[in-house]
């Protein structure tokens, strides 16, 4: 399933597409592209979704606070892809009913229910249910939080694998025939003609150099480097780094619903379930003025989600039971507002290029629930350069993984039943991270003992060559953070023995 690595550049021969960056975006558009029978080549100068697509709060969802800055288009984008995306990975992608208490300080209750009704139209929802009213003194949604709130709504949004959306879409673009390059740093890029020669250079040192009819900058936080440090070009537009931190505690409630808190500073903040026994808890919203790959969070975001917490649930989390943190950059696209929450969530391309020389399409902003369309919309932008580009496809396609033939649960149960020897919280484990390509990892297994070495948890030798072999997976982090969650899961003790053995 992996496109080959150790080519020569000259055996790619001239490509219709190369991509920088494997992000969402980028990632989308190399499968939307492959699809449509161009020869497509992706590069990533890390692991993929290494930056902000593995550090998001892990929603397919509309925005409902965006529909408080008139980004009507976007929200309506958004909840119409919430409805493909969900049945495109239904593995990966699940509904998630949220309950919103209400607190009159930050926004009356009639506003509150005029946005929920513009949420539940604006994109024809079909598979989710409606919001509500929920009596929060009597109903059980309520029993976690302060007595002072009584009151609340309910609506419904999709929970999302965001690291594990980035590999589907590299699995089946490869599957497609497009070649896909972890670990290898565009250089150099520059116009030969009627093509591009771009120059790139993998983590052990090997150079490679491809031509290519057209270049998609898809480098998320760095998108100007690429523009004017590759390609030698300036850019009209920029974008704004936006740091968003989360954390991850035990789970403190009972039942499946999220909640989304209303701030004192009119923010809101997600309390998601995650990983069975978890929350995860975000996001904040601070320009950062640094380097992307040195965002950290810091203290004074620690207190504010804590306090947010405390403000709402009787017995809150404290700083002790943080199990784990992590921070990301969101590349905004710069549209000069003054407050970091209402800089737009929307996307912007930048084309360089004539139809007469080889286009350079830039990709500024964007956010994960709408990477399919934005793959679109950047095709559309490209096809006057390809006159052969197929139509588009992925509305209707499942993701790897993705065709279960009926319900997730029902999945499930087939799963557990062919393979009854096994234990039953692995078996659950492969088929939310793998759907049907779980049959493929367990192939004749029939017995514990079968899957190899046991590391802790559910995580076994067999996924481990599965993710070797089939999803680019080299480092601990890779396998841990990214293609899993298993690091949230193991010792210390497991997690170095784990490591000293890779």
């Amino acid at each position: 399933m992996n496109a080959p690595v150790s080519r020569s550049g000259s055996d790619y021969g001239l490509l219709d597409l190369a991509v920088i960056g494997g992000g969402i975006n980028g990632a989308g558009i190399a499968r939307d592209a492959a699809g449509r029978g161009l020869k497509v080549l992706l590069c990533e100068k890390d692991d993929f979704a290494q930056g902000t697509s593995s550090r998001s709060g892990k929603l397919i969802h509309g925005g409902l606070r965006y529909l408080e800055y008139y980004e009507f288009r976007l929200v309506r984008e958004a909840l119409i892809e919430r409805e493909v995306l969900l049945a495109s990975a239904p593995h990966i992608i699940w509904p998630m009913r949220f309950v919103l208490p209400h607190s009159p300080e930050q926004r009356p209750a009639w506003l509150v229910r005029t946005g929920l009704f513009l949420y539940d139209h604006l994109g024809g929802r079909k598979q989710l249910p409606a919001s509500r009213n929920v009596d929060l003194a009597h109903e059980p949604e309520g029993a976690p939080l302060r007595p002072e709130f009584r009151r609340g709504f309910e609506y419904s949004d999709c929970w999302v694998d965001d690291a594990r959306l980035v590999i589907l879409n590299l699995v089946d673009a490869a599957r497609k025939g497009a070649t896909i390059l972890p670990r290898t740093r565009a250089l150099s890029a520059r116009r030969e003609g009627d093509c591009w020669r771009l120059e790139m250079r993998s983590g052990s040192g090997e150079m490679r150099t491809v031509r290519a009819k057209a270049l998609v900058n898809a480098a998320g936080p760095w998108v100007q480097d690429v523009v004017q440090g590759v390609a030698g070009l300036n850019s009209a537009h920029s974008v704004r780094l936006v740091k968003g931190s989360h954390l991850v505690v035990p789970k403190f409630w009972s039942g499946s619903q999220a909640y989304l808190l209303q701030n004192t500073d009119r923010r809101v903040i997600f309390v998601n379930p995650y990983e069975t026994d978890l929350a995860l808890i975000g996001t904040t919203d601070i320009v950062h003025d640094g380097r992307a790959e040195d965002v950290a969070i810091d203290g004074g975001e620690v207190d504010y989600l804590l306090a947010v917490l405390d403000r709402y649930f009787r017995a809150a989390p404290r700083r002790g039971d943080i199990i784990h943190a992590f921070s990301g950059v969101r590349p905004l696209y710069d549209d000069n507002a003054d407050n970091p929450s209402a800089v737009t969530r929307d996307y912007v391309f930048e084309v360089h290029g004539t139809v007469e020389q080889p286009p350079l399409l830039s990709i500024f902003g964007g956010k994960i629930t709408t990477f399919r369309k934005l793959a679109e919309h950047a095709l559309e932008r490209l096809a006057p350069w390809f006159p052969q580009l197929g139509p588009a496809w992925t509305a209707d396609a499942c993701l790897p993984g993705g065709d279960l033939g009926g319900s997730f649960e029902k999945f499930l149960d087939q799963l557990e039943s062919d393979y009854p020897e096994l234990p039953r919280d692995a078996v659950a484990h492969y088929a939310r991270l793998y759907g049907s390509c779980a049959r493929d990892l367990l192939g004749l297994v029939c017995k514990r003992d079968d899957l190899g070495r046991h590391f802790g948890g559910t995580f076994y030798e067999r996924e481990l060559a599965y993710l070797r072999e089939r999803e680019w997976a080299v480092t601990a982090d890779d396998v841990l953070e990214r293609r899993t969650k298993h690091g949230l899961h193991l010792t210390r003790a497991e997690r170095e023995a784990f490591e000293a053995q890779l």
